[in-house]
């Protein structure tokens, strides 16, 4: 019996921490578990240059070319631009609404763009035009 309930609580554990595993880009070097089991993350340094004021999450507007995703400490974003400042970002929707989505990841040092949430995909650097899909 304490065998059934251990496997029962182990498939519970599993299945509760898939989704949130499962949501950010295999390769992304921009998140690191630490030894401890946290979770570290870095987002896109803003750059040197000053910004315009950021453009709020909840005006769809802001998003004309779609969506960025960003993994930050709050988890899975999606953002208005690829710094993830304050209040640019909003819970991730990704895998029950479709719209256009780019991927902010950051791999071998760089930060790049890509098109779906795989390196693997067409990925541009952040300084560059990027390649938007509906997912």
């Amino acid at each position: 019996m304490k065998a059934v309930r251990r496997l029962l609580a182990m498939v519970a554990l599993a299945f509760a921490s898939a989704p949130s595993m499962a949501q950010f880009v295999k390769g992304n070097e921009a998140v690191k578990v630490m030894p401890d089991g946290t979770k570290m993350v870095e987002t896109p340094p803003l750059p040197s240059a000053t910004l315009g004021a950021p453009c709020s999450a909840d005006k769809p507007a802001c998003t004309a070319s779609g969506w960025r995703m960003v993994e930050t400490a709050e988890g899975l974003r999606e953002c208005t631009e690829i710094y993830a400042r304050q209040g640019t970002c909003r819970p991730s929707t990704f895998g029950t609404e479709k719209r256009p989505r780019l991927w902010v990841v950051k791999t071998r040092g760089q930060w790049m763009q890509c098109q779906l949430p795989d390196i693997g995909s067409k990925c541009v650097s952040t300084k560059a035009l990027p390649y938007s899909a509906i997912q």
